[in-house]
Parts: C-alpha cells; sequence; structure tokens
C-alpha cells in the first residue's frame, strides 16, 4: 500500500499513462474543468479556492485565472508536494483547513473548486455546507465527483479483491492504486445535496466511458470506440454509466 507522499507523483503519471483509455479518462476531465475554470473567471474574477487539492493538477490554472487563491487541504503530503508549484505563482497560498469546520473567513471567495474530493469524505452535507458558507453571495462551486453506478467504480470494487489486483497491475504495467472512494453518489442524490446545502445548479456534465476487456485490451481503437458510446449515452438514461459528473453551482 502506498503512503501518500509515495502516491502523488503516481497521480500525476495518470496523464500520460501507457493505456489509451487511462490516459484519456483523466485528461478529459482535466480539460473540461480547466476550462470551465477559465470561463468562470472572466465571469467573476478575484479571489479563488481549491478544497483538498491533492496533486495540485488544477492550482497552475487557477492561479494564472485569478488574483489571489487559497489551496486547502488537511493532508500535510499534500501540502508538502505544492511547495513547488507556489513557488513559481507568488498569489497562490497554501493553507491546512477542514472543509467540514473551516477557520476561514465566510463569503471571502468568488469560486471553489472541489473536484474528485466528497467521495472520500462521510457526510456530503457538512462539505457542501462548509463550501457555500465560504463563497461570496452569487459566488460559483464547480464540482466533480464520480457517479456510484459507473462502470469504471463497479470494476474498481472487483479489481481490488485478493489475488485480482496483481492481475490488474501486469495487465497496465504501470501503476494501479485504490483510491478508496467509500462516499459514492448517484446523480440525483448529488443533486439533493447541492440544493439542499443552499446552491442554485446552472449547469451539469457527465463524462468518462470505461468498458471492461476493451479499456484493457482495445489500444486505441478501444478508447476511440468508448468514445463513440461516451457521446451517445450522455444525456440520456444509461449515463449513469460515465465515470465522473460535473457541476456548475451558484451560491
Amino acid at each position: 500500500m502506498e503512503t501518500e507522499s509515495e502516491l502523488l507523483p503516481l497521480l500525476e503519471t495518470l496523464y500520460e499513462s501507457s493505456n489509451p483509455t487511462r490516459r484519456w479518462l483523466h485528461c478529459t476531465r482535466r480539460d473540461w474543468i480547466v476550462g470551465k475554470l477559465r470561463q468562470c473567471a472572466r465571469e467573476r474574477p478575484g479571489r479563488a479556492i481549491e478544497i483538498g487539492f491533492g496533486a495540485g493538477v488544477y492550482l497552475p490554472a487557477l492561479a494564472e485565472c485569478f488574483t489571489a487563491v487559497v489551496a486547502s487541504d488537511l493532508d500535510q503530503a499534500h501540502l508538502d508536494h505544492a511547495r513547488a508549484i507556489t513557488a513559481k505563482f507568488p498569489n497562490l497560498e497554501l493553507v491546512r483547513d477542514d472543509i467540514t469546520d473551516s477557520r476561514l473567513p465566510a463569503h471571502g471567495f468568488s469560486l471553489a473548486l472541489c473536484s474528485e474530493v466528497i467521495e472520500h469524505i462521510p457526510g456530503t452535507e457538512r462539505v457542501l455546507a462548509g463550501i457555500r458558507r465560504l463563497l461570496e453571495p452569487g459566488g460559483i462551486l464547480l464540482l466533480s465527483t464520480p457517479q456510484r453506478w459507473s462502470l469504471m467504480e463497479m470494476a474498481a470494487r472487483l479489481a481490488f479483491l485478493p489475488g485480482i489486483v496483481g492481475i490488474v497491475r501486469r495487465i497496465y504495467g504501470e501503476a494501479v492504486f485504490d483510491m478508496e472512494h467509500t462516499n459514492l453518489m448517484t446523480a440525483r442524490e448529488t443533486e439533493r445535496q447541492l440544493r439542499s446545502a443552499g446552491f442554485r445548479i446552472r449547469e451539469r456534465y457527465k463524462s468518462g466511458m470505461y468498458i471492461p476487456m476493451v479499456a484493457e485490451f482495445g489500444g486505441e481503437r478501444g478508447r476511440k470506440f468508448e468514445e463513440w458510446v461516451e457521446r451517445r449515452v450522455r444525456g440520456h438514461a444509461l449515463d449513469s454509466m460515465l465515470w465522473t459528473q460535473y457541476y456548475v453551482a451558484e451560491a
């Protein structure tokens, strides 16, 4: 089992994976979020915060788009890893803070990014309430989280059964690790909790068609097939199979 300090560099390699599907799934999510950050910054420039920034993939884009950025995380390994990024961006501040009991001042940010975080924290309501408190009136939350019944999450549960994970690692030929998603939600539940926290959902999106065996053995052809399927299921009942759900919501 990798430690957090060992895991962070591995997370960064996902965007350059030798497996076409794996690389595409992560780059698609990153590119959608970065594009939306730039769009939101034009609408509401000012101070931004990322809650649970992990490996810091989005911190450079945030620092380029907003006047001041706070990068908030509870894990000291994440904070230490991000110091190299702060050296390049003087408008980026690292803060150790718990969003469920934040010490940061209320209504201090025009945008909050929370990507691939809430699936790790029991009690999503407290997280969303904490973010809502930090945003100024009309401020924007950009949220992403896996879908509970996506093919990727269901396959991951099987992949980490005893005796199987070793086979999966041999197939991929690179690091495969359990991301410990303990709080997966359907789109319906995520939207309900956003509204309960006082957010108005302005935009929703889904991406990430993973098809077992096609992803592992189909190469680039398999990836193109998965992309074709994704385009056809998005916006319909079967889009619960897609890996990631995204929301742009207003406080």
